[in-house]
């Protein structure tokens, strides 16, 4: 059985495309879902999990390299999505990162976009390896450009993408 790469791609696309529309544009007291969610870091697998009920409803996958955290990418299940649950996940996970001292590597768009616009976290990027997925502080965006537009382009872009 063949894998088709560009499918795969394509979909990867979408569903980062889907996380990032949901990310909100409120103030951290408003980011928590409507669920009692428990954040645990699974280190063993190298992920950090939204659990409801025993079921895990969202991942978030990570790699240590060089004393860095590398976040890889959000997963919601269906169900759980458009209603909080990455965004309650991406502040948790970066709260806890936070706790530790350790600075952060973005390959997860989602990721980059919840940090855009929530600034407070950007400090929490790495200046020499922002990632791939970074925003704020990355130099990815043009000269002169806001994180609200360069944050706006972004979202076009993937629409554009999926559209």
């Amino acid at each position: 059985m063949a894998i088709d790469l560009e499918a795969e791609a394509d979909a990867q696309r979408e569903r980062n495309a889907s996380l990032i529309a949901v990310v909100d544009r409120t103030d951290l007291a408003e980011i928590r879902s409507g669920w009692e969610l428990d954040v645990i870091n699974d280190d063993e697998h190298g992920r950090w999990e939204a659990v409801l009920n025993e079921d895990t409803v969202a991942e978030l996958p990570y790699r240590y390299v060089g004393g860095r955290v590398v976040l890889l990418s959000t997963w919601v299940a269906h169900p759980y999505r458009h209603q909080r649950v990455a965004t309650e996940l991406i502040a948790r996970v970066l709260d806890a990162i936070r706790e530790t001292g350790k600075k952060i590597t973005i390959i997860c768009p989602v990721v980059g976009e919840f940090i855009a616009r929530n600034p407070e976290y950007a400090d929490l990027i790495d200046d020499v390896h922002p990632g791939s997925g970074a925003r704020p502080g990355s130099g990815a965006r043009p000269s002169g450009q806001d994180a609200t537009s360069a944050t706006d382009d972004t979202l076009a872009d993937f629409e554009h993408d999926v559209g």
